[in-house]
Formats: structure tokens, C-alpha cells, sequence
């Protein structure tokens, strides 16, 4: 049944899910027309740039989130061991524990991707560089917390992937949990990460450690 909307606000997370579902190029006009609850035009109004401003809006939309309740705490807050762990729930509420594709991510992997490469090389910088700067603030060296803010991506990214491919989300319940004891240093600390980065793991070995 559609969701009937009056604003431009409230089209984004609508759309949001129709692209999730269907990726932008199955994401027809008139599919988001049936799910927003308005004709053509009406989408055009709020949309003058159609389908392209459409997505626009919506990685927009998931970057101002992930900037609020992930981003600016990693970036700023005094206790970063708190943002950090703070960061690995709500990876697992927002991606709803594997069951939800990353759509800034599927949108990198799609055909479409030039078309939003900015907006998906922001997202994924600014959340690596927050990250690192989380990571330096807990007393690692700036090129350690670099790569292991990288690696830390890598799995989450790789790891709902393949919790989605086996459609088991404990694929990725297990993996974030691995991060994050990795990371409070509930196990050796850094020490399988930090292999990659002097060459003593291969990404297939760190993903089978983690």
C-alpha cells in the first residue's frame, strides 16, 4: 500500500527503500510513483531533476544521518573508546544486523556509480577519517588508526555482503562483534589488522580472523 507524502522530506526515505530494493536502475519512475503515492508530475515537482536528483537526495539523506549518530561523536567526542563502540551499534540497529543492503555501497558497485561518485567517495571518507581520528584519540599512531579504520570498513562493507549472499545476518552480528573486541582490545590488541598493513595477512586471512 503507498505511503501518501505532501513533502519533498518525506519522499527521500520512501525512495530511500525503493532504491534499496530494486537499485537505481530498477528504480522506475513508476514504481516510486506507486510507493510515494504521487503521479509523475508531481514527483517532477518536487524532483525537477528526476530519478539522478532523486538518489542525490536520498545519499544525501543517509550521510546527514550517519553524520548526527555516527560521524560527529567519532570525530569529536572526548571519549572515543565510548564513540567507537557507540559507532558498532548503531551500525548493527541502522543496518538492521545484515539484513539491510548499505545503499551508498550498492550504489558504488552499480553501473550508476559515476554519476554519484562524489557523494559515495564523501561518505565513505568522511566515515574513515572520523573513524581514525577516533582511533588516534585512543592513543594509536596516526598511520595504524588510517589502516585500521580502513580494515574496519572493509569487513563491515564485506561482511553484510555476505551476510545478504548466505542470508544469515549472524555473518554479520559476528563479524561487528569480532571488530569490536579487536578494537577495545578484548584480544590481542590491533595486532591481526595491523598485520595487513606490514604485510603479514592477506584480506582473505584478515576477513577469516575477524
Amino acid at each position: 500500500m503507498a505511503k501518501i507524502v505532501s513533502e519533498r522530506a518525506d519522499l527521500v526515505p520512501v525512495m530511500a527503500e525503493v532504491f534499496r530494493e530494486h537499485g537505481f536502475e530498477g528504480a522506475s519512475i513508476a514504481l516510486i510513483s506507486e510507493r510515494t503515492g504521487l503521479g509523475k508530475g508531481s514527483l517532477y515537482h518536487f524532483f525537477p531533476g528526476g530519478k539522478d536528483e532523486m538518489a542525490a537526495a536520498v545519499l544525501s539523506e543517509i550521510e546527514a544521518w550517519f553524520t548526527t549518530h555516527i560521524f560527529a561523536a567519532l570525530q569529536w567526542d572526548s571519549d572515543p573508546d565510548s564513540a567507537i563502540d557507540r559507532m558498532f551499534r548503531a551500525v548493527v540497529e541502522y543496518f538492521d544486523s545484515g539484513r539491510r543492503v548499505c545503499l551508498v555501497g550498492a550504489f558504488a558497485l552499480a553501473t550508476s556509480r559515476d554519476r554519484f561518485a562524489k557523494q559515495v567517495r564523501s561518505y565513505f571518507r568522511t566515515w574513515k577519517e572520523a573513524l581514525a581520528a577516533a582511533l588516534v584519540r585512543t592513543g594509536r599512531d596516526r598511520p595504524t588508526a588510517d589502516q585500521l579504520a580502513e580494515d574496519i570498513l572493509a569487513v563491515i562493507q564485506g561482511s553484510l555482503v555476505l551476510s545478504r549472499a548466505l542470508d544469515d545476518r549472524a555473518v554479520f552480528a559476528r563479524a561487528v562483534a569480532r571488530l569490536e573486541e579487536e578494537v577495545t582490545g578484548e584480544r590481542p590488541a590491533v595486532s591481526k589488522l595491523k598485520a595487513r598493513r606490514t604485510g603479514g595477512a592477506s584480506g582473505s586471512e584478515l576477513l577469516s580472523e575477524l
